[in-house]
């Protein structure tokens, strides 16, 4: 009864920061917060988990993400992509020297307490979305993990070191999640991606249920496609739980913000099994309620 009453208290507090006025301009903490964890997304939900001081950080961390998302999918022309992707590069290498120009690189200079030492790291990001402006397939597994390795386990590397009480160990357990959470968004925004021509389930895999690209832009529902989907979903929620057991006893705390998006990512899984994997005419989510009680389930369970 006491944990529903602190969950109902949460809620009530969350429902007042979603109808609240923005009553100061937008500086770079806000622009984070509007392009990263727009209210009631999942990662809205994953970061009121962290510790108060350092949700603007993690906030900084998934805004810059998404930057690079942004920039290498909602962008049609190949040379546009690469020109904004270079632009990004040498906006790392500003922050690195201490001369911010972007409101997020700005909000990692005030609140990244070493940027130069994770300069690298963000190059490594940089360089896995890169990868999508260069291929809109892969040929087996092996190839899809060096871009999840990229895109997913650098980045969840990064964001592990912002709260770990040993930084330097965060990579060999946050890695191997990063690139879950990247299976898991796969079978998520499947029929979004093909529908602007990028597939991310290998080829070898989809000719072994055969399944075409054509089936996956043209919508096609069959018992192949089924089964493929039985696979990919199952391969994420293994990797994720897999994952998430390998976390270190010391650091389970700390990272309150992982654990709450790999909680988020099993339901999200669930609910795309008991829909039957209808992923290519909709993007199936949870209820904003729904992801707020994960959440907070899940950052609170040792």
């Amino acid at each position: 009864m006491l944990q529903f009453s602190v969950f109902r208290a949460h809620l009530t507090h969350s429902r007042a920061r979603l109808l609240s006025p923005q009553a100061n301009p937008v500086n770079f903490d806000e622009y984070c917060q509007q392009k990263a964890a727009p209210p009631g997304s999942s990662t809205y939900y994953a970061l009121r988990q962290a510790p108060v001081a350092r949700q603007p950080l993690l906030t900084a961390l998934f805004a810059l993400r998404r930057e690079f998302e942004e920039t290498v999918k909602e962008t049609t022309d190949p040379t546009i992509g690469r020109t904004k992707l270079a632009w990004w590069q040498k906006e790392a290498a500003a922050l690195a020297a201490g001369e911010p120009t972007h409101p997020v690189s700005q909000a990692l200079a005030a609140h990244l307490p070493d940027v130069q030492a994770e300069y690298p790291a963000l190059q490594g990001i940089i360089a896995g979305f890169e990868m999508d402006l260069d291929q809109a397939r892969y040929l087996d597994y092996p190839n899809l993990r060096r871009y999840m390795a990229g895109v997913g386990g650098t980045f969840a590397s990064v964001v592990a070191r912002a709260t770990a009480h040993e930084p330097s160990q965060a990579a060999s357990w946050a890695a191997p999640l990063g690139e879950a959470l990247m299976l898991a968004q796969i079978v998520v925004e499947l029929g979004n991606d093909a529908r602007h021509g990028r597939i991310y389930i290998p080829i070898d895999e989809m000719q072994r249920f055969n399944v075409t690209a054509a089936d996956l832009i043209n919508r096609k529902y069959t018992d192949a496609f089924t089964e493929m989907m039985r696979f990919q979903t199952a391969r994420a929620r293994d990797a994720i739980r897999k994952a998430l057991d390998a976390l270190p006893v010391g650091e389970r705390h700390s990272q309150s913000t992982l654990r709450a998006l790999a909680a988020l990512a099993l339901a999200l899984l669930d609910e795309i099994e008991r829909d039957g994997y209808h992923v290519l005419h909709q993007r199936i989510a949870l209820t904003p309620i729904r992801k707020l009680w994960v959440a907070w389930r899940a950052a609170r369970k040792h």
